[in-house]
């Protein structure tokens, strides 16, 4: 928090000087003069120019996405003309517009008027900032005598001018120094005043490091113009950070032969388990009814048998719809009991939010113009050449909108009220953005708690449309992204431009993705694919099964599993895969016991990669709150790889020359590391270096 020497009140493009009895100017819709023979132009900046302000979502007029206690890096092009210094602060903004900090911006360095700071909101609500640029006097005395005074350069009009700041600084009405700050200022005047002190004497009480830190916090404005505010939508941490485990709970306790599904109070029984590999959110697809017309088979077959379970997709039956539990799983006080169960271990539960209905649904009798009618009369079911799917009806929003949302909300609001605070939402960009644009804000008005993850695979305008719509998470393309540079481009992607509306959420394996890379690439693919998606982001995902290597695929070419889970029980022997050894399960547990000790890797913009000599490996770096990681992981499962990373050390806060300890924290050994390393990795031993920097 500081304060300045300025006159600053206004919440638009303005500009004033300090404490001068000089006059305002504000440049907002229009300036006019009373001796102007005509209307002068609309200013389009105030006295220095302001743009390019980020993160910023349309210009400002949508909030900017932040968390809890999230670094958020603000940047603004500020201009002013000629050499004198400029200063500029990023000011934020509590709700209600009280100033919670202030903080001095830094050039970027690139020649391109380029400025950033680091900004911290601490509470959930709408938050804003503002960018003020201003004329540093203190800034351009300082690099104008530093050339000309050595130089013999008047000299004295100098120290004069310089001395004359000070003793304005410390004038000042109203700032909130101590006395002793005031007279450091007041005795350097006097010092740099005293001609019959050597020169560099009284040139170094200007640059005493003391004076700077007062001036620093307490500046001389002059023209200070203000761009803002802009808006920041706060909400709580696990929008931005969670580790999440998708489970099917019809499978754990289920029997195939006879078949027989497992219940909310059989599933209960491996929270524990999901629990101690340090998982946050619990996922499970739709809890209710399952349509009997159209049911499909195992692997989607058109020919189910007497026992088949169905899709949880296919939500409706003559048992209910999207409001009720499939009797088969228990009642709605089973459900309770379940999430109460989640929480009780310190989870929390993430339920899918599926807007479509099988054809047995109750919506389609009483509601049929929620619903596409063909040409033959017949209600269409849902397509995706060559995929179809008849045992869904995907929904129509533009016969009755207004009665279709207000069940969508309803809907909502039910499970709300029986504790679900995610909303996992299947294909959101199959239905009109403006649903979403209507429905989050409307749970988040009376409910900021809720969140909305948007699993949408689609086109990237899409998804970012459904992000400034609202959705706290998205789905991401990491599913696909395995080569080198494929990775680093789209993670650099999602941690820049489109943080400041889009939070990732790598899932490493879904029901319906089993990548090509899990299928061929052995234990060692699962290990890297579980290191990648839990340190380059902050939240991530994996499906079940995935802990016990489960990699065979419908057919070759295919990403379907075989025997997938969407269709039928799949219950697992976790029990002999821990015995055996044969689980990924302790990898799970370190991974997410690093990201809750490590700051570092619950942040997303500080993401940073790094130069290798080899294809294979890839490198990167993570920093918040002092916290420093690094991580090299190979992207070979088979085949050993070696070779130099090139460590980017400004990036890491590191002088170039600098030498640095590195803990591994998967083998707990530390080496001396520079500005280049050499590192191999076995990936049938271990596939990732994940590097602590301990600060002194």
């Amino acid at each position: 928090m500081t304060a300045s020497h300025d006159m600053t009140a206004s919440n638009g493009m303005t500009a004033s000087n300090d404490m001068t009895g000089a006059s305002d100017m504000t440049a907002t819709n229009s300036t006019t003069a009373p001796s102007s023979p005509g209307p002068l132009p609309t200013l389009l900046s105030g006295r220095f120019p302001i743009t390019d302000v980020g993160p910023s979502v349309h210009g400002g007029r949508r909030p900017a996405a932040a968390a809890v206690d999230e670094a958020i890096p603000v940047r603004a092009t500020c201009i002013r003309e000629g050499h004198d210094s400029l200063g500029v602060h990023v000011v934020l903004r509590q709700p209600g517009g009280g100033e919670h900090s202030r903080v001095r911006m830094s050039p970027t360095g690139d020649g391109l008027d380029g400025w950033t700071a680091m900004i911290r909101p601490d509470a959930m609500g709408d938050w804003t900032f503002d960018i003020e640029a201003w004329s540093d006097p203190w800034g351009t005395w300082e690099h104008r005598a530093a050339i000309k005074i050595p130089a013999g350069i008047d000299t004295e009009l100098e120290f004069e001018e310089g001395a004359l700041l000070l003793e304005r600084a410390a004038a000042a009405g109203g700032m909130p120094t101590p006395p002793a700050s005031r007279e450091l200022l007041l005795a350097a005047a006097r010092t740099m005043r005293t001609r019959s002190l050597p020169v560099p004497v009284r040139l170094s009480a200007s640059t005493d490091p003391r004076i700077a830190a007062v001036l620093s916090a307490y500046p001389i404005r002059e023209g200070v113009t203000v761009s803002g505010p802009w808006p920041l939508r706060v909400q709580r941490r696990r929008a931005l950070v969670g580790s999440w485990y998708e489970f099917f709970p019809r499978s754990e306790g289920a029997s195939l032969d006879p078949p027989r599904s497992g219940t909310f109070a059989t599933a209960t029984a491996r929270l524990a388990a999901i629990a101690e590999m340090g998982f946050d959110v619990v996922y499970v697809p739709p809890v209710h009814p399952i349509g009997t017309l159209n049911r499909k088979g195992p692997n989607g077959t058109l020919t189910p048998k007497p026992g088949d379970p169905g899709s949880p997709w296919a939500v409706g039956s003559k048992d209910g719809g999207h409001d009720a539990v499939h009797p088969d799983l228990g009642t709605i006080d089973d459900f309770d009991r379940f999430v109460a169960a989640i929480a009780d271990l310190g989870m929390e539960i993430a339920l899918d939010l599926a807007l479509q209905a099988a054809p047995d649904h109750p919506w389609v009798a009483e509601h049929p113009e929620w619903f596409t009618t063909r040409a033959d009369g017949t209600i269409a079911y849902a397509e995706n050449p060559p995929k179809k799917y008849q045992d869904i009806y995907p929904l129509n929003f533009d016969n009755d909108p207004e009665g279709l949302y207000a069940e969508v909300e309803r809907v909502v609001r039910f499970w709300v009220s029986h504790g679900v605070r995610i909303f996992r939402v299947d294909n959101p960009h199959t239905k009109p953005v403006w649903v979403w644009d209507r429905l989050i804000p409307a749970i988040n008005a009376t409910d900021p708690d809720v969140l909305f993850l948007a699993e949408a695979f689609t086109r990237p305008p899409m998804m970012r449309a459904l992000a400034e719509a609202g959705f706290q998470q998205s789905y991401t393309y990491f599913t696909w992204r395995n080569a080198k540079d494929d990775l680093e481009s789209y993670s650099r992607e999602l941690a820049g431009p489109a943080a400041a509306s889009m939070r990732p959420n790598m899932f490493t394996n879904t029901p319906d993705i089993l990548p090509e890379y899990l299928q061929y690439g052995g234990p060692a693919a699962f290990a890297i694919r579980a290191v990648l998606a839990s340190t380059l982001s902050p939240t991530y995902g994996i499906y079940s099964g995935f802990e016990l290597y489960e990699h065979v695929s419908l057919r070759p070419g295919s990403e379907e599993y075989l025997d997938t889970e969407k269709f039928q029980y799949r219950p697992r022997n976790w029990a002999a895969a821990s015995a055996s050894g044969h689980t990924l399960a302790p990898l799970l547990t370190q991974l997410n016991r690093w990201r809750r000790d490590h700051p570092a890797l619950q942040d997303l913009r500080s993401l940073a990669f790094h130069r290798t000599d080899n294809p294979n490996l890839i490198a990167f770096s993570k920093h918040d709150q002092g916290d420093l990681m690094l991580v090299v992981c190979t992207l070979e499962s088979y085949r050993p790889q070696q070779g130099q990373v090139f460590w980017d050390m400004p990036t890491l806060g590191l002088s170039w020359d600098d030498r640095f300890i590195a803990h591994d924290l998967v083998t707990d050994q530390c080496w001396t590391w520079g500005q280049n390393c050499f590192v191999q990795l076995r990936p049938l031993e271990q596939v990732a270096h994940i590097v602590h920097v301990p600060r002194d």
